[in-house]
């Protein structure tokens, strides 16, 4: 029996992608296997790390929760395409970086792009976020390496 399949066209990293997918493809597995790129993570496949966030339509979702059919028509970031080509890394990379947030390194990019989601709306607000606002948007991040003293530093000094 051969699987449903759809045509989708979506911007990831600010490149048009046009491709027949099936119905029941998660976008991790085709970000990663039919686009190769390997900055998302698969941690638990559960949507309960936060290892493989990556931003639809600038907001944060667990790619490994989410249907590659629902990005059509829509635009797609990931951690590869944070950084411009006139610099290396984007600030929030920078950020974790000045402020040792950064060990294994496994949950680093879907971090990242959480905090980069969660910088946005505050930037939109015109908004300071105190240092439980931090904690509570990272709640769906699970570090195992920093204690997230540090994570929690590098987005402060974000503000």
């Amino acid at each position: 029996m051969e699987t449903a399949q759809s045509k989708i066209s979506f911007t990831i990293n600010g490149k048009k992608v046009e491709r027949r997918v099936r119905s029941s493809m998660l976008l991790i597995d085709f970000i990663r296997n039919e686009l190769k790129l390997k900055g998302t993570k698969p941690g638990c496949l559960g949507g309960e790390c936060g290892a493989c966030t990556v931003l639809v339509d600038g907001v944060a979702v667990n790619s490994c929760l989410y249907l590659v059919i629902n990005v059509d028509g829509k635009s797609v970031t990931t951690v590869e395409g944070l950084s411009g080509e006139e610099q290396s890394l984007d600030v929030v990379q920078l950020s974790m970086v000045e402020h040792g947030a950064v060990q294994c390194g496994f949950c680093t990019p879907g971090m990242v792009m959480a905090i980069k989601s969660f910088k946005s709306q505050c930037d939109h607000n015109h908004h300071t976020p105190d240092r439980e606002e931090i904690k509570k948007n990272l709640e769906g991040n699970i570090c195992r390496c920093t204690g997230y003293v540090k994570i929690i530093d590098a987005v402060e000094a974000l503000f």
